[in-house]
């Protein structure tokens, strides 16, 4: 493990234990107005105490500090700062993200935060970026050691831990792991050993010590046998899907996992015909009159996911700051659909509240249409960008995203029962059709029907806005505003010839 070293101006280092005091540090040093470039940090050898694998932090009020405040008497001093606790959050989690220069970082984005960039928790932000991916990678490994970390039992004669486990971390989440598997198993004794220190539970506390064993290897358990050939008992070659096994589970996870002893001489033989050979002994031992079914009631039921925030259908949840879902009348005759959120829809959580919106709004208006009315969602509900600069660029959904997230369509479909459908550019009428081999002039100016609905196509309000003509916005807009009058006339009742 390391201690993190604070190299103040005068280049003495003041060495840490625990992210209390990195933030009582960090409060005394930007009340004295000491900015990010003038602190250095570094980090030396800490001699593998547990500790030292949270937060490493600079000791506030030493003596040190005192005198390196001391040493610029210049300065004024601020009032201490204040911040919300989302950007707290995000600073403990990403605090255990292993980085050489995690400490000025993260000193950084508290600078940032109390001189007025608040910007700087944003995932639009170059450095809030940076920051979510640090708490992100640190949850992904909380959950990863939840998940693979594998506890075996000791002969009763060994005494207490009665389970000991072996795991590599990527990142420092020791401690809170720890105290996950200390609500978990009540009172029963265990302790987990990583390659920077060890953990102890005796039924009542957490104790911590350097490290005492090198690998997996050093702790047997009399049961795994058992264990591993009940595993074989219940393998099913006939269900074998070698890369999405592998996919799932990483390869450093795979190495200290008991059941990878005996995987690749069961994937072995489900290549050299025990998929085959299993599947005839199933059905054979199978009796009683044979029913037709077809397939797809055959495949069992996937589980999907219950909330749009859990939603990991396709990769764009990855790098999109939230799940943007629609918005409007639970019982709208009307539903504007879009393409997916943009920047600014990204950061708000609401569909079209950005310029587009702006644009929307105003045509809405000029059709007569009350936004209050109808309701507005997007094919896509994450924001799919590339990086230019600082900005962040809208990029087109692939099929792939769009189809993966029709899911959602249908549920907003399903929940508010529209009678008309507006589809605002080519990648709504491609999720409404469940195609991609369709073209808006085929279907522009002509209403027709889908599943029940009629479906009315036009214009997104972004290509009102990036065309470079003015003649042309203009008869984008109007194109906009009279699809917007037809839907309207649709909900009323009239039929799409009149």
């Amino acid at each position: 493990m390391t201690d993190v070293v604070a190299l103040a101006r005068s280049g003495q280092p003041v060495v840490a234990t625990s992210f209390d005091e990195w933030r009582a540090a960090a409060r005394d040093l930007i009340v004295r107005r000491l900015p990010p470039e003038s602190v250095q940090w570094s980090t030396q050898d800490g001699g593998g105490d547990l500790l030292s694998g949270m937060p490493p932090v600079v000791v506030a009020g030493s003596k040190v500090v005192d005198e390196v405040v001391a040493q610029t008497p210049d300065m004024s001093s601020d009032p201490p700062p204040r911040i919300s606790r989302q950007l707290m959050e995000l600073l403990q989690s990403a605090a255990c993200y292993r980085a050489p220069d995690r400490w000025a970082f993260l000193y950084r984005v508290l600078w940032r935060w109390h001189h007025g960039e608040h910007e700087v928790i944003s995932m639009a932000d170059e450095d809030g970026a940076r920051l979510h991916h640090m708490a992100k990678a640190v949850r992904h490994e909380e959950h990863d050691m939840h998940a693979y970390l594998r506890f075996r039992e000791r002969p009763e004669e060994a005494g207490e831990p009665r389970f000991v486990a072996w795991f590599e971390p990527a990142h420092d989440v020791l401690p809170q792991v720890a105290r996950h598997f200390a609500r978990r198993m009540g009172k029963t004794s265990w302790m987990i050993a990583t390659p920077d220190a060890t953990v102890l539970w005796d039924g009542a506390t957490l104790h911590t010590g350097e490290a005492l064993a090198r690998s997996a290897a050093d702790f047997d358990d009399a049961g795994e046998a058992l264990w591993l050939t009940y595993y074989r008992s219940i393998f099913n070659p006939a269900r074998l899907n070698a890369d999405i096994m592998h996919g799932h589970i990483r390869q450093r996870f795979w190495k200290n996992l008991p059941e990878a002893a005996v995987v690749p001489h069961m994937v072995t033989q489900a290549a050299a015909g025990a998929r085959k050979v299993g599947q005839l002994d199933t059905v054979g031992k199978r009796g009683g009159t044979t029913i037709p079914i077809s397939s797809e009631k055959a495949a069992p039921e996937r589980q999907q996911p219950s909330s749009l925030d859990e939603c990991r259908r396709c990769d764009l949840w990855q790098n999109a700051t939230q799940a943007v879902g629609g918005q409007g009348a639970r019982r709208a005759k009307i539903m504007l659909v879009g393409e997916q959120p943009g920047d600014q829809e990204d950061l708000a959580g609401k569909p079209f509240v950005g310029p587009a919106g702006e644009l929307l709004d105003k045509a809405m208006d000029e059709a007569g249409m009350d936004r209050r009315t109808v309701y507005v969602t997007n094919a896509v509900k994450h924001f799919k960008w590339e990086p230019r600069g600082k900005r962040r660029l809208h990029k087109t959904p692939a099929q792939k995203e769009v189809m993966a997230c029709h899911y959602w369509l249908e549920a907003e479909l399903e929940s508010i029962g529209p009678d008309v459908l507006v589809a605002l550019g080519s990648t709504a009428l491609k999720s409404i059709l469940q195609t991609g081999s369709v073209t808006m002039k085929d279907y522009m100016g002509a209403p027709f029907e889908h599943d029940g609905r009629m479906v009315v196509v036009t214009y997104h309000p972004s290509y009102a806005l990036r065309v470079p003509d003015r003649e042309s916005r203009h008869a984008a807009f109007a194109a906009i505003v009279e699809a917007l009058k037809t839907a309207q006339r649709l909900a009323d009742g009239e039929s799409p010839g009149a």
